[in-house]
């Protein structure tokens, strides 16, 4: 008798088995994928590589996969995201903030890896609810893994007080997807761009035709919602002139080249009149009380005698230990304004607790300002509202459309006023001035942009850029702009109606499960 070895029978391998942990070759690739997001923003350009990125991360997770391995692998991707897109953050603390090269590549290393928890928050927990829930890989791909990419972006937008930038809406200005901007906001797009992602993973699947529709009908339909006019002109045109210092960042807040800064700004500021004249971010980088006697008065002279009015960057203080990085206004009847910047700029502007120790590694001054109130009065300029918000600010997309949705007078502009010259010859200039046309896509109204080095623009209510100085020059941009007003859905309900669509995209997908459980039963 022969005895002979059972024979195996053939099965599908399980998809919950697929690893508990990834290699450290895909741990390097998701990294990499993640990288190279950076060239779907300004100034590449190239947005379409964004769904690409994405679906390559997609089908990782969502063609089986344990609740580790995805953890790890949105952690990875979102780690080379955040490296790639924040990159110029180097320079900013060693070249300026004098901190040796191998520590500032270890903060920057650290930043990523935190900055990678919410990519893994995103996967790991759409693959804890995929398998929670006995997901199909429809509603898995096309309902929860979608939300709750948006969600996480959402999230690192304000835990810790929030770093949103390189948010994957921001590559979507010129797309077709920018459409949607006044309606759900940037976070909203980043849903529709994981979507649009998750559509592309799908045509490895049987369902290659719905998810083909599904994938056009959004490009269509953003297309179409850039022809809806959400606001309206108000009131009559404004002529302004946007100043470009160009003052390096080791001279600015040095005491030997104070004179010359204050020169140049005073000449430039008087040159010639204008309804509007704006300056950077401390522009004046003293306060009024170290200022030279009459400087100030300068200004209000020439305001009365050219009807000019003025907003340039300063610090002031209310006492010797409260002060704000703040934009001063004068008008021509002698009014006198004033903002304060309220969301302040961790480690720049103010030191959270058990770090001091790092910002005293620095050389950075005025490094611990108090925060301006959440909703502060437009600056009136004839005509038109005015209303400033101070460089990093104009990344809190929910905080502007609240000042607009809060203020018994919306204002009709908005002005940035920045200094980006801590970052260099970087990609954080064009990338800034696509956070700055999102601002403007979202809320429908014009966004002026003062600059120290650039990108000094006017920026229409549709997100265009209209007139632009080069970057790294002394000049004025000098235009006629005018205001809108008016309440797009973005502006009414800020980040609301993404997170309430998100709610009923999850409950979709819970009832899409339940369905599959009775039909195993």
């Amino acid at each position: 008798m022969i005895l002979r070895r059972p024979t195996k029978t053939a099965t599908a391998p399980d998809p919950a088995l697929r690893g508990t942990r990834p290699s450290l070759k895909a741990l390097v690739l998701a990294a990499i994928a993640g990288g190279l997001s950076l060239f779907s923003f300004d100034p590449f350009g190239w947005w379409p590589l964004q769904f690409l990125v994405l679906a390559w991360l997609f089908y990782q997770v969502g063609m089986g996969s344990s609740v580790k391995r995805a953890t790890f692998l949105g952690w990875a991707f979102g780690f080379g995201w955040s490296v790639a897109g924040m990159h110029w953050l180097y320079i900013a603390i060693t070249r300026f903030g004098g901190l040796p090269a191998v520590l500032g590549a270890i903060a920057i290393a650290l930043l990523g890896l935190y900055m990678g928890l919410f990519g893994a928050l995103a996967t790991g927990l759409s693959t804890w609810l995929r398998k929670r829930w006995s997901l199909p890989v429809p509603a898995f791909l096309l309902l929860v893994l979608p939300v709750l990419w948006g969600v996480s972006e959402w999230m690192r937008g304000w835990v810790f007080t929030g770093f949103p930038w390189a948010a994957s809406g921001y590559a979507h200005n010129v797309a077709p997807l920018g459409g949607f901007a006044p309606l759900v906001g940037v976070y909203g797009i980043g849903v529709l761009v994981a979507l649009c992602a998750s559509c592309l993973v799908m045509l490895t699947q049987r369902h290659k035709m719905p998810a083909l529709a599904l994938f056009g009908a959004l490009l269509v339909a953003g297309g179409l919602l850039r022809q809806v006019e959400w606001t309206h002109p108000s009131g009559q045109p404004i002529t302004v002139r946007l100043l470009q210092g160009n003052i390096r960042q080791d001279e600015k807040f040095a005491a030997e080249y104070l004179g010359e800064i204050l020169v140049r700004y005073r000449d430039m500021l008087t040159a010639a009149p204008a309804d509007l004249i704006a300056a950077p971010e401390t522009a004046i980088p003293v306060f009024p009380h170290q200022l030279p006697r009459g400087y100030l008065g300068t200004f209000n002279d020439f305001a009365a005698r050219s009807g000019s009015y003025y907003l340039f960057g300063i610090p002031l203080a209310n006492n010797a230990a409260d002060y704000a990085n703040s934009v001063a206004g004068i008008g021509p009847q002698g009014q006198a304004y004033r903002y304060d910047k309220h969301h302040l700029v961790p480690f720049g502007e103010f030191i959270p607790t058990g770090f001091r120790w790092f910002t005293n590694l620095m050389q950075i001054p005025l490094g611990d300002f108090t925060r301006g109130a959440a909703v502060q009065a437009p600056f009136p300029v004839k005509d038109q509202l005015v209303l400033p918000n101070v460089c990093y600010e104009d990344v809190f997309g929910e905080e502007i459309a609240k000042q607009l949705r809060d203020a018994p007078r919306p204002a009709t502009l908005l002005l940035n006023v920045s200094n980006l010259a801590w970052y260099g010859e970087s990609v954080a200039i064009p990338q800034h001035l696509q956070i700055s046309r999102m601002r403007s896509l979202e809320t429908g109204r014009p966004m002026l942009r003062a600059t120290n080095n650039g990108a000094t623009a006017i920026i229409d209510g549709r997100g265009n850029v209209q007139q632009q100085i080069p970057y790294y020059r002394q000049d004025v941009l000098a235009a006629r702009v005018q205001g809108m007003a008016g309440m797009t859905p973005y502006i009414r309900c800020g980040n609301l109606l993404f997170l309430g669509l998100g709610v009923l995209a999850l409950a979709g997908a819970w009832l899409a499960g339940r369905r599959r459980r009775r039909a195993d039963a």
